[in-house]
């Protein structure tokens, strides 16, 4: 079932290119009904850890002034890369968004808009 007049309801909640309203999923392709949809999340994420550049020139520097100056290698910085994906199908439908992110938060912000989505969608 397709609903064009959607634009009167507002968006709860937009996890990429979707967009979920009390009863409906807005996705690119139309208009479906949110009640009995099926959301899945999975974590395409990993951090990285490196030296910073400003580690390896104070370590440089301070090498010739106090042999303490190889602790500066010591410092890591982490970064967070990846997508979070979401897809949801319902009845007619199926569609998968990626939702990049950049940090652990940013993670658990997608998990909680979709866990808010899955509480709307049971009819709650």
């Amino acid at each position: 079932m397709e609903r064009t007049d959607y634009d009167l309801d507002q968006h709860l909640v937009e996890v990429g290119d979707i967009g979920v309203t009390q009863d409906w999923v807005v996705l690119p392709e139309g208009v479906f009904p949110l009640r009995d949809s099926q959301w899945t999340v999975s974590d395409q994420v990993h951090e990285i850890s490196e030296i910073p550049s400003y580690a390896i020139v104070l370590a440089v520097i301070f090498f010739f002034v106090f042999l303490l100056g190889l602790l500066f290698l010591l410092i890591k910085e982490r970064t967070v890369v990846g997508v979070v994906r979401v897809n949801v199908e319902g009845d007619g439908f199926r569609h998968a968004t990626q939702v990049p992110v950049g940090s652990w938060v940013a993670v658990r912000n997608v998990h909680r808009q979709v866990a808010y989505i899955r509480h709307l969608a049971a009819g709650g």
